[in-house]
């Protein structure tokens, strides 16, 4: 199952994320591809269908930009045919946030929209939405770290931008990725769905599955059982991996898992969740149905949503 943030059919190319000159190169290529962000909105195209407003080096070149570019990999060209032997172009993402109007310093009309990456998601085609989460966690993951953790000292960017340098001390510092275990826990006929206390407010009648990060040191079966019992107080035994989905808010991979109840009793922790309930599988049913206005599930944009859907269908 490719999910939404899922799907980036660029080539990483990690052996030319090595040569820092044919990277200067490529970058200064007239074909080369700019996917550009402002405060973390990503630019779409929206003449036709809604796209990825990629541009082109010469669109970019007048820009005072001083961040350096982040290399993304290697592709067609947007529009491009499936021709095997087309040419392989280069595709960037650029943070242009220190742009006051980045539209008029453009020169883009009304067609061309800076959006928050999780709209924009929903309405792109499922492929490019792989690209957003690869080119947003990097750009923030850039802007949050560019001094040494190790000794202080301002660190440059190198690889493409899938690593940052220190001088001082030669540390090397790599882009992270944090594990989420998301879960869905059944005792047979019935599901175990809660709303955190963060959205008990603004989304009365929300439930979805159960989620919490991964410990270091820890499986992911055990982060499953630990979260479960965490939050809910139910005893988890057998666990099975669904599938992932990449979460780019800052830079999360949702690992989906199924597990069996072998406890029901709950005892929530009123400090992380507002509630905490088992659900019958009609009653869930009903709900992706949008039959039952009691019950408010997440969409098919999100992970919870299909191991939700996968559970209730069987």
């Amino acid at each position: 199952m490719i999910h939404t943030f899922a799907g980036n059919n660029l080539d990483r190319a990690d052996a030319l994320r090595r040569d820092e000159d044919q990277l200067r190169t490529s970058a200064g290529r007239a074909d080369s591809r700019y996917l550009v962000f402002s405060n973390l909105n990503v630019l779409i195209d929206t003449r036709n269908s809604p796209q990825l407003g990629w541009l082109l080096q010469s669109d970019i070149a007048a820009l005072n930009i001083t961040l350096p570019p982040v290399f993304l990999g290697i592709g067609r060209s947007p529009g491009g045919n499936a021709d095997p032997g087309e040419q392989q172009v280069a595709h960037f993402a650029l943070d242009i946030s220190s742009l006051q109007d980045p539209s008029h310093e453009l020169g883009l009309d009304d067609s061309w929209q800076f959006k928050d990456c999780r709209m924009a998601a929903m309405e792109l085609p499922d492929n490019q939405t792989g690209v957003i989460a690869q080119a947003r966690s990097q750009l923030e993951w850039h802007s949050h770290h560019p001094f040494c953790s190790r000794c202080g000292e301002r660190t440059e960017q190198q690889r493409g931008g899938h690593a940052r340098h220190c001088g001082g001390c030669a540390a090397d510092h790599f882009p992270r990725t944090d594990p989420v275990v998301i879960m869905l826990i059944s005792d047979g006929e019935r599901c175990l769905l809660g709303q955190s206390a963060a959205q008990s407010g603004a989304y009365r009648g929300f439930y979805s599955t159960l989620a919490g990060f991964v410990d270091q040191g820890e499986s992911i079966e055990e982060a499953v059982r630990r979260e479960i019992m965490e939050e809910a107080g139910i005893v988890v035994g057998d666990v099975k991996y669904h599938s992932s989905q990449p979460w780019p808010f800052p830079s999360s991979l949702m690992i989906g898992c199924t597990g069996l109840a072998r406890s029901t009793d709950i005892t929530i922790d009123t400090i992380e969740m507002a509630d905490v309930r088992w659900f019958e599988r009609e009653e869930v049913i009903r709900s992706l149905a949008r039959d039952n206005t009691d019950l408010k599930l997440p969409g098919p944009f999100a992970i919870a949503h299909h191991l939700i859907k996968s559970w209730a269908e069987g």
